[in-house]
């Protein structure tokens, strides 16, 4: 969290975390069509070698104010593949909330459970953990034919007991209320600070 006094905003940044391929990308692409475009920058993807990682900001309209400030909410996605366990870290610096992505398919329990792993490991060399941190979990793909029980991914993912999603990203099925849910869990967390 960053608080500019100048213009009255408070920055706060949402990381959409998970395995390579899950479905962040596409996630902040939907969120992004879905902006008014008045109320949100352009939106900027950086590159890698299998997938893209993308940043865009937006004026959070529905919220008000926090203690007289306009939020500015700055969301991520991060590169999934190990080899960019360096670039995860980088886009965690100064996170206020993460939407973990994990992908429904029963093959990539495995990969969901590395990045999930990895999230937290991450998180602890910052001083934070998942049982504390504001975040949301987004079962991702649900219609696909061959997906594990959400029963299944609770047990397996979410040991925290945090809110979650059955999603199909590429339809926005869930998309925005996994957003408002993330942003509802920051601002009550950021609101004893400002």
């Amino acid at each position: 969290m960053f608080i500019n006094h100048a213009l009255q905003e408070i920055n706060l940044k949402v990381v959409y975390y998970g395995p390579g391929l899950s479905g962040k990308t596409t996630n902040l692409e939907y969120i992004y069509q879905k902006l008014d475009p008045t109320l949100r920058s352009e939106l900027v993807t950086l590159n890698t070698r299998e997938e893209r990682t993308l940043y865009f900001d937006f004026m959070q309209f529905e919220l008000g104010r926090i203690k007289g400030k306009k939020p500015r909410f700055n969301l991520y996605t991060v590169p999934g593949q190990s080899y960019y366990r360096f670039s995860r870290k980088i886009i965690l610096k100064g996170v206020d909330g993460i939407v973990f992505v994990a992908d429904s398919q029963r093959q990539r329990m495995s990969d969901n459970l590395d990045s999930l792993l990895d999230l937290e490991t991450n998180l602890i060399e910052s001083g934070y953990s998942l049982q504390t941190f504001p975040w949301v979990i987004q079962y991702n793909k649900r219609d696909l034919p061959d997906v594990e029980s959400v029963a299944a991914l609770q047990a397996k993912l979410n040991f925290f007991g945090a809110t979650s999603f059955e999603a199909v990203a590429t339809d926005g099925v869930q998309v925005l209320e996994t957003l408002r849910t993330i942003i509802t869990n920051v601002v009550e967390k950021i609101e004893v600070f400002v």
